[in-house]
């Protein structure tokens, strides 16, 4: 997988803006961060909650790995080069999902 096409799919849903976040790029909605990518654009950070971190751990161990920050983990690294393209669009819309206010997830839900 490409990093365009995770670009593509993340600036498609409502109110997401890609701006810098220190060396890495970042995909926000209304400011609040949900996935980052490293300068190298082989992996996407992606920021889930654990309910969705868990399974995707067990589910895709050859392409997800834990992501942390410190002793904590924070989210998965996705690795785009085996990644499967459905699953990063998953965890993509699931961490915005987390991120974005009640009344923007209300109105993808209608779409």
């Amino acid at each position: 997988m490409k990093i365009a096409a995770v670009r593509e799919y993340a600036l498609g849903l409502p109110d997401v803006t890609e701006e810098p976040h220190f060396r890495h790029s970042s995909f926000r909605v209304r400011g609040k961060i949900f996935v980052t990518v490293p300068p190298e654009e082989t992996h996407v950070h992606v920021f889930v909650g654990e309910q969705h971190r868990e399974p995707a751990l067990e589910m895709y161990p050859g392409f997800i790995d834990k992501l942390t920050w410190g002793a904590r983990v924070v989210g998965l690294r996705v690795a785009l080069a085996t990644a499967r393209p459905s699953v990063v669009a998953q965890l993509v819309r699931q961490a915005w999902e987390s991120k974005a206010p009640k009344a923007l997830r209300e109105k993808i839900s209608t779409r």
